[in-house]
Order: C-alpha cells, then sequence, then structure tokens
C-alpha cells in the first residue's frame, strides 16, 4: 500500500487488452495511491493477471443488464469491497458503466478520454449513436474529472459535452531506460498497432513498394481486422514485411530496439475513429529512434517536425515513402534525431514524472468533489 493509504480502482470492462499496455503501466507506476485494477470480464491476453478483480467471470446476463442501464448491484458490492478513495476508468463508454456505481457508494470518478471514445463512436448512426451519445454526457456529468490524451482530444471531449473547467490535458508516460539497449538492427522499418484504419498500415505498405531496391525490411507488430488484408496487399505490392501478430510488451521493446525507425502512419478513418497520441511513438523516442509519423490528433504533441522525427500529411503515402526514404539514406540524422527524441521524452514523457503528475490530478478530484450519497 502506499505511504499515505489511498487506493484508486482503475476501471476497464475488459480486463487487458494487450493493446493497452499504457493502462497497466501508469496504474504500476503509482507511488502515493494504491491501485486495484477492476474489470467487468477478463481479456485474453499478455496484459492479463490473476490477482485482478473481475466482476462477472462468466459474463452473462449480469453483465448484459450492466451494459444495457448502467447499473449493477454487483458491481457496486465488488466495488464496496475494493475499498477506493477513487475511481479512475479509462474509455468514455466504460466511465458510464461504472459511473452509477462510483456515484452509489459516494467515489469520486475520474475518467480518461483517449481517442475513438470521443471521435467515432459519437458519430455512430441511429439509436446506437444517440444512446452513446447520452451515455457520453452522464459520464461527463457525473466525473469530477475528464483527463484527455491529447489537446486535440480535449477539444473533440469538449464537442462531446465535457465541461472545459473539468477536463485537463495529461500525457501518458512511459520508462525511460537509463542507457538504451544497443543490439543489432534488424529491421529497416517497424510498425506497431491494432491493424484497424486509422493506424495507415496500408499507406506505409503503398509507401514502401515505391522505394528502390533492395526493398526496406519492415517489421509490423500487432494484430486486427484488417490482418489479412495488409498481408494480401504486402504480398501484391512485393514490400518484404514481416508480420508478427501480437506481441507482449517486453518482446516489443525487443523488437523496437532492432529496428532503424517507427513508422506511425496514422490517419482519421472513413468512420472518424482518431488517434489520441500513440503510446509507441513515445517507446520508440525513449529507446533512440527516430520516427516518421503524419500530422494526425496528438501526435505533433510528441513528434518535432525536422528535431526528433519527421512528419507528414495523413493519407500520404509519396510524402511518406519520402521521408522513409530520406532517414533511411542518412544514418547520422538517424542517430541525431533519435538521440533528440529520447532527450524529448525523458523531459516530457517519462513515466514516473507524468504518474507522479496523474497523482496530483487525483488528489484534486477527491479535494474538490462535491459530497456524494454514500460518502462518508
Amino acid at each position: 500500500m502506499s505511504a499515505d493509504g489511498r487506493r484508486v480502482a482503475i476501471w476497464r470492462s475488459a480486463m487487458l487488452p494487450g493493446s493497452e499496455t499504457f493502462i497497466r503501466a501508469q496504474g504500476d507506476a503509482l507511488t502515493r495511491w494504491t491501485p486495484t485494477y477492476v474489470g467487468a470480464v477478463r481479456a485474453g491476453s499478455a496484459l492479463s493477471r490473476p490477482e485482478d478483480v473481475i466482476t462477472f467471470p462468466d459474463g452473462g446476463g449480469d453483465f448484459l443488464r450492466l451494459r444495457l442501464t448502467g447499473a449493477s448491484p454487483r458491481l457496486r458490492t465488488v466495488l464496496a469491497e475494493v475499498r477506493p478513495d477513487l475511481v479512475h476508468a479509462h474509455f468514455g463508454g466504460d466511465g458510464w458503466l461504472i459511473s452509477h456505481s462510483a456515484r452509489r457508494l459516494g467515489r469520486p470518478l475520474v475518467v480518461t478520454v483517449h481517442g475513438h471514445d470521443v471521435t467515432r463512436q459519437p458519430q455512430a448512426p441511429g439509436l446506437h449513436g444517440l444512446r452513446y451519445r447520452r451515455n457520453l454526457r452522464t459520464v461527463f456529468d457525473r466525473a469530477a474529472l475528464v483527463i484527455a490524451v491529447s489537446d486535440v482530444i480535449r477539444a473533440r471531449a469538449e464537442q462531446c459535452g465535457a465541461d472545459p473547467a473539468r477536463i485537463r490535458v495529461h500525457h501518458t508516460g512511459v520508462p525511460v531506460p537509463h542507457t538504451p539497449p544497443i543490439v543489432p538492427k534488424r529491421w529497416d522499418v517497424v510498425l506497431v498497432g491494432r491493424f484497424v484504419a486509422k493506424k495507415g498500415v496500408d499507406d506505409l505498405l503503398t509507401a514502401l513498394s515505391t522505394l528502390a531496391a533492395p526493398r526496406p525490411r519492415a517489421l509490423l507488430i500487432g494484430d486486427g481486422p484488417l490482418l489479412p488484408e495488409m498481408r494480401a496487399l504486402a504480398e501484391r505490392l512485393g514490400v518484404d514485411a514481416t508480420f508478427v501478430g501480437a506481441r507482449p510488451p517486453a518482446s516489443v521493446q525487443q523488437h523496437l530496439a532492432e529496428s532503424r525507425m517507427l513508422a506511425a502512419p496514422s490517419k482519421t478513418a472513413p468512420d472518424g475513429d482518431t488517434e489520441g497520441l500513440p503510446t509507441t511513438i513515445l517507446e520508440a523516442g525513449a529507446l533512440g529512434l527516430p520516427v516518421v509519423a503524419t500530422r494526425h490528433s496528438g501526435i505533433s504533441e510528441a513528434v518535432v517536425d525536422g528535431e526528433t522525427g519527421l512528419l507528414v500529411p495523413e493519407a500520404d503515402p509519396r510524402s511518406l515513402g519520402a521521408a522513409l526514404a530520406r532517414l533511411l539514406g542518412d544514418a547520422g540524422l538517424r542517430r541525431r534525431l533519435g538521440a533528440r527524441a529520447r532527450a524529448h521524452v525523458a523531459t516530457h514523457f517519462d513515466l514516473n514524472t507524468q504518474t507522479s503528475r496523474l497523482e496530483d490530478l487525483y488528489d484534486q478530484a477527491v479535494h474538490t468533489s462535491p459530497a456524494l450519497p454514500g460518502r462518508p
């Protein structure tokens, strides 16, 4: 337990998808608050832990009722047994699922919005979209504090009804090793992320296909609905691309260290889905890798064009290919940008520093939250 004995329940309905290492890393880095991870169901991933508190281990009707009504006596009982001083929910929809129970127990709620929860999902058509927008406004009304992972996401949260006075931009940090590992470079370009439209994997493959032989060796880490389509596209374009699927965090770090640069060609998806600030950009920078990325959402808050990496317009494979070629052909530039990227991440995105600032936000939420029903 932390020195001052305060507890935070960290809530994610599926505890915990393999792509959400940022949630686990942030919670594990808390020093003044003691985290308990609480979920509705257990996700089958390397990030799942036996000690996670799972409310509906068998799924079933109780979980369905929670999803339909936002209320659950069972969830409220489980949360009461955890005895948190504060509840921190990740993603707006999940915030709504736990907001009623937190309110009934008199515990302040902090909600972090990350991207699709305030970009794609509110744009859903018909009754589904209407219901989601209503629920999002409800959780924003109930939350003591709304955390946005970038300035762009903050603006989108405000458009969805969040009170500007209760929103704070807080960048999730990443570990910065004292000395980056020095290993042989096996890959020219690496991409890490789910295979969904906003990640721009198709643009990267197209860009790589325009580069002169010998083609760069690209490593693509992750899974998702578009993985089969992207494999087929790489084969059709004749790109030297290796797809390794999802990998645990330690393996991702090893692959990053073995690469010359990270590509992060994010873009707004046809359904409006938008990034917040991809954690992999920060992880690469912490290891001294330069990044070729797009001017999309919060990326420019982490990548200084021409200083720590290269930025190009989104959905522009030709510009992306030119930036990749520039870095591939200039080892000195890669070293300079990589060194500056590492210094930039250490200064602005260090996990311990950022998590300490998060704990300050927790303190603020507890101190400023009005008295709630059930609160001692």
